[in-house]
């Protein structure tokens, strides 16, 4: 089962998760300290049985009335629930490994100050989030990169888009979407976010950017940290998924994804038949950086 790859996982790794079973759905609750303080979080190992687009939306409204059971039981709203599914673990294991250990205090801590934000070229850019991010690189057309001083490595990086370009009020607009963001494997880089936003402010003087935070991983904290507001939510995607290789193909049943998910630097598993999973949906959020009507 999926609960007892990930709990022992975590076991081997000296943290402790005690198995919560809600509506039919079990948590792995963890508590450890940080910066003096005791941070709950719970993580949803999410295991795929659906056989057709409409048991994969029943999954869906199990795991939401369970995460609002949680919530209630816990007495915080804002819990913080990480959603693993069973075909991200079982393709991209490593990455998913790193970055749950991260997410239950198990990471190299990099300050931002101690790094340099670069413009770099697409191919070192792809490669690094190719094996750092969760649904891979996608097609950008600006790319940068978070490289110590000390070292001279790439602990992060962060691509975006072109411009799209409007007018209001008899002057052009021009808006960039943010792409991806990773750093390296268990590794989190404090102010690493804001370090490469300021680095593309000043660079390309946008006057808008907007950005999608996945709800299976976050709320987006981080990008209203950075002085975005919500600006939409995208509806929950339906995935075709082969069990054969554990690869993922979005279905317009609903708002589909903001581009396809590649599947380079991932494991393969053995299974037989095609099954079905509907995400957690995503998030929109928007920094005006001028004064304009939408």
């Amino acid at each position: 089962m999926l609960v007892t790859e990930i709990q022992d996982f975590l076991s081997g790794n000296g943290i402790f998760s005690e198995p919560i079973s809600i509506a039919d759905t079990t948590f792995l609750g963890i508590e450890y300290e940080t910066a003096g303080r005791i941070r709950e979080i719970y993580i949803l190992p999410a295991e795929i049985f659906a056989s057709s687009p409409e048991e994969a939306e029943e999954e869906y409204r199990t795991r939401t009335e369970a995460k609002k059971r949680l919530a209630m039981s816990t007495g915080n709203a804002d819990s913080d629930i990480v959603i693993v599914a069973e075909d991200r673990w079982r393709r991209c294991r490593d990455l998913y490994e790193a970055r749950l250990l991260a997410h239950c205090g198990k990471f190299r801590s990099v300050f931002a100050r101690n790094c340099e934000a670069i413009k770099t070229d697409k191919a070192t850019a792809n490669a690094f989030l190719d094996k750092n991010h969760s649904y891979g690189a996608a097609q950008c057309r600006y790319c940068y990169g978070l490289t110590e001083k000390r070292s001279g490595n790439i602990v992060g990086a962060a691509t975006f888009s072109n411009a799209r370009r409007w007018v209001k009020g008899g002057r052009e607009i021009r808006s960039y979407e943010w792409i991806r963001y990773a750093s390296a494997g268990s590794t989190r880089i404090v102010g690493g976010m804001g370090k490469i936003l300021s680095a593309f402010i000043k660079d390309i003087r946008p006057d808008d950017i907007m950005s999608y935070a996945d709800m299976e991983w976050s709320d987006g904290s981080v990008y209203r940290s950075l002085g975005f507001h919500e600006d939409g939510r995208k509806k929950p995607v339906l995935f075709e998924i082969s069990p054969d290789g554990w690869e993922r193909k979005s279905i317009k049943k609903t708002s589909p994804a903001t581009d396809s998910p590649r599947e380079t630097g991932c494991h393969s598993s053995g299974a037989k038949t095609k099954l079905w999973y509907m995400n957690e949906g995503s998030v929109k959020y928007r920094l005006k950086l001028t004064d304009y009507q939408d």
